[in-house]
């Protein structure tokens, strides 16, 4: 297994990496959508959710990936009615075919985040 971090995207908050690589699979760790330079979270759902997929892109060219190796999507959301904003921003990221996913809303995300995505991408 090999681990995949890189500076263009928040440290890990725990014992864990950005990312791993085994078998030309790379498995992304949830992503928070904390603004790089300040280690802040915006206030807006739309600034947190365009810096997380930004993290997960990053994260996956420091794999030599991008976005159309994604194959699963998993979405956390602190309140399920941003959902509808948070698909006009996903569709910016993703083309067709979209890879596989799930959204679900949860109690609570760290840092009081509003959204976190991990991903599953193949080469």
């Amino acid at each position: 297994m090999l681990p995949i971090n890189t500076n263009r995207a928040p440290a890990a908050v725990g014992p864990y990496s950005q990312a791993v690589m085994k078998n030309n699979m790379v498995y992304v760790s949830g992503t928070l959508g904390m603004d790089t330079a300040t280690g802040q979270l915006p206030e807006s759902f739309t600034e947190q959710a365009r810096n997380v997929l930004n993290h997960v892109k990053a994260v996956l060219e420091g794999a030599s990936m991008n976005m159309s190796h994604v194959v699963k999507v998993s979405i956390f959301l602190a309140d399920m009615n941003d959902f509808a904003e948070l698909n006009e921003i996903y569709k910016t990221y993703f083309i067709e075919p979209y890879p596989a996913r799930e959204t679900v809303q949860v109690a609570r995300l760290p840092k009081d985040a509003r959204v976190e995505i991990s991903v599953i991408a193949s080469r």
